[in-house]
């Protein structure tokens, strides 16, 4: 392994006790921020840390093995010897190739929580239900990596699903995974409300943004935004507030607007409303850098672009097709319950691999 990787790991390996270590420290898990800032720490660093032990075992190994070499005089022992040392090298060549693969520094971007954003299309109340599912997709695959959801708005349909669902993904490399959601979502198949048996064609669109969590990273001038207060709609029930405390900002220069009727006070919205104007405000910013980059570096998994029809989910012959890399899965089942990671996985390869063009 060059010398340069190696020294990086060692220098890995030390934050990561030490990461371990602090949090030990009941006066730094006591502070939210230096708890979480360490975890994410901790959990971005474990998959190499792994790999780099595995790595050292293995050499180790073919050290104690030579040096028994060395005096070995019976012939079957030396050629077990001789295998064992093979089959480490083999390994360890493979290791390095993954730690190598590991190593390569991700856009800080892609390190940050998500904010997503679905809405039913094209197709009435099938679009709204078909909005809801992608929601339990989401919560199903998030689930399986280590994410948490909060929903920050929510508008329910009469036939179930959702008008319109707000909601944050806090985890490591939360956006690095769900940026690739990004466009039009379409579904075939027979919708509840069909007497005839017939396949309809129905459409959501997923917007995802990253969360950025102060003002570093964009200004807002309290002057470009209108702030209104409404009540709040949904279903009703013990939760309902009586009072308008549901909030809506529109940034005039822009005429981006968010809004949040799911918080317990008119407080609570604003908060959710900002950090979901900060989030999209910051992912135009992005668009705009993108759109200055030369045609051969742009993205070869779509743009992000909300109007980009990137997947299709084809429920009576239970397929599903990624648009972009042309990439068809005849288990729509299993990723309709979260079975997600097949498909992500080949998306950021294949940007990887885009990038490094």
């Amino acid at each position: 392994m060059e010398k340069q990787i190696l020294d990086k790991l060692i220098e890995l390996r030390s934050q990561y006790e030490e990461a371990l270590s602090q949090l030990e420290n009941p006066e730094i898990v006591s502070d939210i921020k230096k708890a979480t800032t360490l975890n994410k720490l901790i959990k971005k660093s474990q998959a190499k840390i792994s790999l780099f032990d595995k790595w050292t075992e293995l050499s180790t190994d073919i050290k104690d093995a030579e040096e028994i070499l060395k005096d070995e005089s019976d012939e079957d022992m030396i050629e077990d010897l001789k295998l064992t040392i093979s089959s480490a090298k083999k390994e360890m060549l493979t290791l390095e190739s993954k730690i190598k693969e590991a190593m390569v520094e991700k856009d800080h971007i892609d390190e940050l929580d998500a904010i997503v954003e679905i809405q039913g299309a094209a197709g009435g109340d099938e679009a709204k239900i078909f909005a809801g599912d992608l929601f339990k997709m989401y919560l199903k695959y998030s689930s399986k990596m280590n994410f948490s959801i909060e929903i920050l708005n929510e508008e329910q349909s009469d036939n179930g699903g959702y008008s319109s669902i707000v909601f944050k993904v806090s985890g490591v490399d939360a956006y690095g995974h769900f940026k690739y959601e990004s466009g039009v979502h379409r579904v075939q198949r027979v919708p509840l409300t069909e007497t005839q048996g017939r396949v309809h064609t129905s459409t959501a669109t997923v917007s995802v943004f990253p969360d950025v969590e102060d003002d570093s990273e964009i200004e807002i001038n309290p002057i470009d935004l209108r702030i209104d207060t409404y009540r709040s709609g949904g279903k009703g029930g013990q939760h309902a507030n009586k009072t308008d405390s549901a909030v809506r900002i529109t940034h005039l220069p822009t005429g981006i607007v968010s809004q949040s009727q799911d918080g317990r006070s008119q407080h609570d919205n604003r908060d959710k409303a900002m950090q979901q104007l900060r989030a999209k405000l910051y992912q135009t910013k992005l668009e705009e850098e993108q759109k200055n980059l030369a045609a051969d570096k742009k993205s070869k998994v779509g743009s992000g672009d909300r109007s980009e029809k990137i997947r299709t989910y084809n429920f009576p012959q239970n397929r599903v097709t990624d648009h972009r890399i042309n990439l068809t899965l005849k288990k729509l089942d299993r990723v309709i319950d979260g079975g997600l990671d097949e498909i992500i996985n080949v998306l950021i390869s294949t940007e990887a691999g885009a990038s490094n063009e």
